[in-house]
């Protein structure tokens, strides 16, 4: 059960939050199979917990073998997911705290924890809660998103001891889920801006994020500076599918324009909602990495045609 304020939260109720992110190193624990990823600037928290999972050192074969698939998956075993969450927690130094996850669907709703998790999951193993964001202040859970090329945010607040994360591909960063994350905070928590430290984690880069005209549309109806979210790229693959005898053709003038694609910078796109409700440029970390580019390190829906396992993102604070 999870309640706020004494109300009892289905998992219908919607709320709205904002989050942050920023340009920072990253570092690493764990040995040479299960790595953990952390943001530097939240490394520095005592009281803080904090982890974004990578590929290797787990239980799962399905993923090319030894993988560390966090997620309910229709390839891989429920044993098999059971055992690598908890080789992860023992990673983190928190093995006997509850995960509390959602069943994602790129929205932007978000739940506040406000009394520990009597369970987190139904008898089938399926989350309780159906949304893309959670923030807390109760010591000794952590809350957790699911990620295989999406954008995973932490925001927490050092003077308030509170923690969030959130779920954001571009449907989620288009309904502002970061932004809404801060905003959740604030009602919650008391929280201001000025306060708040941010990180991003690994997801698909601008290198790799090819999106359709309509997802540009979108986006410049929301935001001023959508423009500076995007890019066009002509790829030698592109022109050479469409135009294969093309040092042979001569085209007319205003025919011969190249292909091109366009690419969203969702860590940009995310990093600015943060600035936009307060938060400092130096509290916000992305840590590196493109899961499509590196895929030894990282699942990837996309690059794998959507037969891949899920990482994790998880925050939580020390009792």
């Amino acid at each position: 059960m999870f309640t706020a304020k004494g109300k009892t939260i289905s998992r219908k109720t919607k709320t709205t939050t904002t989050t942050t992110a920023k340009k920072s190193p990253s570092r690493r624990k764990g040995n040479a199979s299960l790595k953990v990823l952390t943001a530097d600037n939240l490394a520095k928290v005592p009281w803080l917990v904090h982890g974004f999972s990578t590929r290797n050192g787990g239980f799962s074969k399905p993923y090319g073998g030894a993988a560390l698939n966090l997620g309910i998956t229709k390839e891989d075993t429920r044993e098999a997911v059971e055992r690598n969450r908890e080789a992860f927690l023992k990673k983190l130094g928190a093995p006997e705290w509850p995960i509390v996850h959602m069943h994602q669907v790129h929205s932007d709703v978000i739940y506040p924890i406000t009394a520990f998790p009597e369970r987190t999951t139904d008898n089938d193993g399926k989350p309780l809660l159906v949304g893309d964001g959670l923030v807390t202040d109760i010591p000794g859970v952590l809350l957790a998103v699911k990620t295989a090329d999406c954008m995973p945010v932490m925001i927490i607040d050092r003077k308030k001891r509170a923690v969030g994360v959130f779920h954001a591909g571009w449907r989620g960063t288009l309904r502002r889920i970061a932004e809404k994350g801060v905003g959740e905070m604030r009602r919650w928590f008391n929280s201001k801006p000025e306060d708040l430290h941010a990180a991003l984690g690994p997801s698909i880069r601008n290198c790799c994020y090819s999106v359709g005209e309509e997802v540009r549309d979108k986006f410049q109806s929301q935001f001023a500076y959508a423009d500076e979210l995007f890019r066009e790229w002509q790829t030698y693959e592109d022109i050479h599918l469409k135009y294969p005898l093309l040092f042979l053709t001569m085209r007319a003038p205003g025919h011969s324009e190249l292909p091109y694609r366009i690419f969203l910078d969702l860590a940009e796109a995310n990093r600015r909602q943060l600035l936009a409700v307060g938060l400092r440029d130096k509290n916000i970390a992305v840590l590196p990495g493109c899961t499509s580019c590196d895929t030894k390190q990282f699942f990837s829906h996309r690059k794998e045609k959507g037969v891949t396992g899920r990482m994790m993102a998880v925050v939580g604070i020390r009792r």
